[in-house]
């Protein structure tokens, strides 16, 4: 559980770094650069090569990608209904659907069901998060993402395609399918290890940096459904998908809990990045975290009701 003292810590230094003048106004975004641009390919090039494709349970496998379709078309709705701008839905969907199974989804999954349910948070974060991270959000970031000084039109087919092809954790993904197979050099290994591991500090300190508690009128909203939708809506949808598959199996009740956790920190970062709503993305990245110290206990409580009766 010292992972969950690990973020606290490292949003309240982006917090009091904000308060400081010796730090310019941009420097969430140059750390969120970093994120995108070194430590996230990283993480790729670690995780990636060790994904052994054997018979496994297919509940951590296929959730992240049922909630994905069934979470992308209520989003839109409620960008229409609501009128949002085309930032706030582009971020919407890019944060929303995924959550944050790795950091605070593996301590968390460790705590309530020991170490026998990481195979099963492992399988849903590397099948389903990442995969969608890099494919889908990326997709995402291109249609709704504009560069500045420029119209905010919808870019060409073409444009997006080589968008996906530059970004460096899609390439990263590639280049970890093509070594697949292969045992990187120890000095190589160690080296993108030394890397990988300033994903999550880096990028909450830039969450921290960007956190506003005071949220401009139009971003509360916003706010609110995304916490809704991400920290009760989800993990209510995974357990009545997976309710008559029987909850007293130890994959269903991670699956559950893994639907629960808050809005993944890389997510937030692309999001920002691309210029997507970055205060909007931030809030729901940062409360989130906070959120689930209470929301995920709720839900464990309740799948073990569930599971006696």
């Amino acid at each position: 559980m010292a992972n969950f003292i690990f973020i606290a810590g490292y949003v309240v230094i982006g917090l009091l770094l904000q308060r400081s003048r010796q730090f310019p106004q941009n420097t969430g975004q140059i750390l969120n650069a970093y994120v995108i641009y070194v430590a996230l390919p990283a993480v790729v090039l670690q995780k990636i090569p060790s994904l052994t494709f054997g018979k496994e349970l297919l509940y951590p496998a296929l959730m992240p990608w049922l909630l994905l379709l069934l979470t992308v078309p209520v989003i839109l709705a409620l960008a229409k209904w609501l009128n949002w701008s085309r930032l706030t839905t582009g971020a919407m969907l890019i944060v929303v659907p995924l959550g944050n199974t790795s950091f605070v989804g593996f301590p968390m999954i460790e705590a309530f069901f020991g170490t026998e349910g990481i195979p099963y948070a492992l399988l849903y974060d590397q099948l389903g998060s990442f995969f969608i991270l890099s494919i889908y959000a990326t997709i995402v970031a291109a249609i709704y993402s504009h560069e500045p000084g420029t119209s905010a039109q919808r870019p060409s087919a073409g444009a997006i395609a080589w968008r996906i092809a530059k970004f460096p954790p899609f390439v990263a993904l590639v280049i970890a399918f093509a070594a697949r197979g292969f045992n990187y050099p120890e000095v190589l290994s160690q080296f993108i290890d030394s890397l990988a591991i300033t994903l999550v500090p880096v990028i909450m300190v830039a969450v921290g940096f960007q956190l506003k508690f005071r949220l401009p009128q139009e971003d509360r909203a916003p706010l609110y459904w995304a916490l809704g939708l991400k920290l009760v809506a989800t993990p209510l949808v995974a357990l009545a998908v997976l309710y008559g598959f029987g909850l007293e199996q130890l994959a269903v009740q991670v699956t559950i809990m893994e639907a629960a956790m808050p809005a993944m920190i890389s997510a937030g970062a692309l999001a920002i990045m691309a210029g997507l709503a970055p205060t909007l993305s931030a809030a729901i990245v940062g409360y989130g975290v906070i959120l689930c110290f209470v929301t995920l206990p709720l839900w464990y409580a309740l799948i073990q009701f569930l599971v006696t009766i």
